[in-house]
């Protein structure tokens, strides 16, 4: 775009709120707390002018609601820079029965219960060990985080309280190293663990991860609305229906259940290679109704809530937030060692904030407008 087409751009029609926009974006980008946002640049001339700002009122063209520029800027910002891979999905507000609609479960998974969720974005794939390596780098070079012994803390954690993550030189299950200030993701048994979910990485470390790209975990209601992907007449065990086997999840196969129905048993044989974790990569098995992948199996994903056994007897209808206080937080969708009964969709777990296992991962949500 020349000088002359910038010019007649920004006093077009439309220039009160591309300017505005371009505001909000620019105050995001330059509060947010890092070092470089190559992501505002959206031609690629290696400035953040005009002709960007053209792109982004192309991409959000007939919303001109003045309110809404800046939530609308600040989730733009979220989604576009993030790293590397990062895919958000549109999950359409509505009312279903949450719980063990089987009667199957624990008692904790009662009683059923109508809850009211509200639109929002969440992550297609659990966030990778390349995503979070990427994270680990950007925020050592911020100096938010330190290595004390191998594993991760907050720059200002100066009683190690509270861990984020182990380097692989803490545990071998990590597919993370440390080595000369860089954080590197390994291969096992040959194969790229880039694309495979992140694992030893605690509740803290989700939060972090989150905070600094403007994300936020789900709350454990959301996360099962999202799971069952827009199935709730009938409603399924999993994802997809009433049964499983693997080739629909990454998990531990046991006759000992009649909806597992694989015709291979113990662990899936497509990823046990002697080695733990015996992760997949995340786009490996058939997505739900919502786009999202791996809401059953490869790893447990946490979730921001407090984990109370009896907070269904209680738990408000529209959007509950989980209780105030506890010990555990809320982990669900089962791993790649759980059996079938850990991998249905009204399962309730939970860790202790500060755990960290080759079984425990995460994927991020936004507010959608």
């Amino acid at each position: 775009m020349c000088a002359e087409d910038k010019f007649d751009f920004f006093f077009g029609e439309e220039r009160i709120i591309q300017t505005s926009i371009l505001v909000c974006v620019i105050l995001l980008l330059s509060t947010s707390g890092h070092t470089a946002c190559p992501t505002a640049d959206l031609t690629g001339d290696c400035y953040v002018d005009l002709a960007d700002l053209a792109v982004l009122a192309n991409e959000w063209a007939g919303q001109t609601s003045m309110p809404l520029l800046y939530d609308m800027a600040r989730q733009w910002v979220a989604e576009k820079r993030g790293p590397q891979g990062m895919v958000f999905v549109s999950i359409p507000g509505g009312t279903f029965q949450m719980g063990d609609n089987f009667n199957e479960g624990e008692t904790d998974e009662r009683p059923v219960h109508t809850v009211t969720i509200g639109t929002f974005k969440m992550s297609k794939y659990e966030v990778t060990n390349a995503q979070y390596a990427e994270y680990l780098n950007a925020a050592n070079t911020d100096g938010l985080i330190k290595v004390s012994g191998d594993v991760v803390y907050a720059a200002s954690d100066n009683s190690n309280s509270q861990p984020y993550f182990d380097t692989h030189n803490y545990d071998s299950d990590s597919q993370i190293d440390y080595v000369g200030g860089t954080f590197t993701v390994l291969s096992k048994s040959g194969h790229d663990m880039s694309n495979d979910p992140v694992g030893e990485i605690s509740w803290y470390g989700t939060k972090a991860f989150c905070e600094y790209y403007g994300y936020r975990l789900p709350t454990e209601a959301e996360w099962e609305y999202a799971a069952r992907g827009g199935q709730h007449n009938p409603y399924y065990r999993f994802p997809w229906g009433d049964t499983i086997s693997h080739s629909h999840a990454n998990y531990w196969s046991s006759s000992s259940y009649s909806y597992d129905v694989s015709p291979t048993e113990g662990y899936h044989p497509s990823y046990n290679d002697g080695i733990y974790p015996y992760t997949s990569p995340v786009e490996t098995f058939t997505a739900n109704g919502y786009g999202l992948h791996d809401m059953s199996g490869n790893v447990w994903e946490w979730c921001n809530d407090w984990y109370d056994s009896g907070y269904y007897n209680g738990s408000p209808q529209p959007d509950p937030q989980g209780p105030v206080s506890g010990s555990y937080r809320v982990i669900r969708g089962g791993c790649w060692y759980a059996t079938a009964y850990y991998c249905r969709s009204a399962v309730r777990y939970r860790s202790i904030p500060g755990y960290r296992g080759g079984d425990c991962g995460f994927r991020p949500c936004l507010d959608s407008q």
